[in-house]
C-alpha cells in the first residue's frame, strides 16, 4: 500500500517535491530544537561563510536543501525507469570511470551526504554494476522500501557488516565496483580520527583498507541538486590513492562540499564519538 502510494507521488514533477520539500525542512529545523542546534553549530563552524548576514544566508539554503533532499526520494526511489533515466542532465568526469576500468582494477565510489546522493549509484548502474552498501534504518519497516529504491539497473545491495564488507572485497577482487556513503560516523574500532573542516571526526578507515588490499581506484562522485527541478548534474572525480588515509579522505570530500555547500547535510550527526571509541584529540576543539 505504502509504496503503491510513493509511485504515485513519484509522477509528480521534480519541483513540485522540491517546493514540498523545502517547506518539510523549515517544519522540521522550527520543531526540533536539537536538530536546528546541530545543523547551525556545524554549517557555522565550517568556516564557509564570513559575517552574520553570509552566514544565515546559507543556513537559510541549507534548511530548504535538506528538506528537499528528503521529499526527492520519492522521485529517485519510485520514479519508473524512463523517468529517473531523464532526471541526471548532465555530467562531467565520467572518462575517470573508463580510465580506472582500463586499468584493470576495481572501483570504489565514494559518495558523501551531498547534493543527492541517492542518485549516484541509479546512474551508475544504468551503465555498469555496482555493489552498494547500505546501513539498516532503525525503524523497521522503513528497510524493505530503501532496498526496493535502490535495488533497480545492475545494482546490487550489502548490508553494512561483515557480510556486506566480505562482498565488497570479493567485487573488487574480481575488478568489479562498490560504493558507499564515507562520511558515515563508524562504529568503534571501525575508524580513525581525522579533522573534517577544522574540527577531528571520527572517519571510516574501510575505504582506506578495501584500496590498499586491492589497488581499486577511488573516485568521488557528486549529483548537484539544479534549481527548479531540473534535475543533477554528476560530477567524477578521481581521488588520488598514493598517499591515502583518512585525512586525504575528508579533503576530497571538503573540496567537493565547498562546491555548493548548502547542499550538504549539516545537520548529520558527523562530530559524535561513538560508543567504545577513544576521545578526538584533547587538543582539538569537539562537535556537537
Amino acid at each position: 500500500m505504502l509504496l503503491a502510494l510513493f509511485r504515485l507521488l513519484a509522477r509528480l514533477p521534480l519541483s513540485w517535491l522540491h517546493r514540498a520539500g523545502a517547506a518539510l525542512g523549515w517544519m522540521v529545523y522550527g520543531c526540533s530544537p536539537r536538530y536546528a542546534a546541530r545543523l547551525r553549530a556545524n554549517l557555522y563552524a565550517s568556516g564557509l561563510c564570513n559575517g552574520d548576514e553570509q552566514c544565515k544566508a546559507l543556513l537559510r539554503n541549507a534548511i530548504a536543501e535538506t528538506g528537499k533532499g528528503v521529499a526527492e526520494l520519492i522521485a529517485v526511489w519510485f520514479g519508473s525507469d524512463e523517468k529517473v533515466a531523464r532526471l541526471a542532465v548532465a555530467c562531467d568526469g565520467w572518462e575517470v570511470v573508463e580510465a580506472a576500468r582500463a586499468r584493470g582494477k576495481g572501483i570504489i565510489i565514494v559518495t558523501p551526504h551531498l547534493g543527492c546522493f541517492e542518485m549516484v549509484s541509479l546512474y551508475f548502474v544504468q551503465r555498469l554494476p555496482m555493489t552498494v552498501m547500505y546501513r539498516q534504518p532503525r525503524i523497521a519497516w522503513l528497510e524493505p522500501i530503501m532496498i526496493a529504491g535502490r535495488s533497480r539497473w545492475q545494482a546490487t545491495v550489502a548490508p553494512a557488516n561483515l557480510r556486506g564488507v566480505r562482498m565488497f572485497y570479493r567485487t573488487l577482487q574480481q575488478r568489479g565496483t562498490v560504493g558507499l556513503l564515507p562520511d558515515q560516523a563508524p562504529k568503534a574500532g571501525d575508524g580513525a580520527w581525522a579533522d573534517f573542516f577544522g574540527r577531528p571526526a571520527y572517519t571510516m578507515t574501510l575505504v582506506r583498507r578495501l584500496q590498499r588490499a586491492t589497488g581499486a581506484a577511488i573516485v568521488m562522485v557528486f549529483a548537484e541538486r539544479l534549481a527548479g527541478g531540473r534535475g543533477y548534474h554528476m560530477h567524477f572525480e578521481e581521488v588520488p590513492t598514493a598517499r591515502f588515509d583518512e585525512t586525504a579522505l575528508n579533503r576530497a570530500i571538503e573540496a567537493q562540499v565547498r562546491r555548493r555547500p548548502e547542499q550538504y547535510l549539516w545537520s548529520y550527526y558527523r562530530y559524535k564519538t561513538p560508543a567504545g571509541a577513544d576521545a578526538p584529540p584533547a587538543h582539538e576543539k569537539r562537535g556537537t
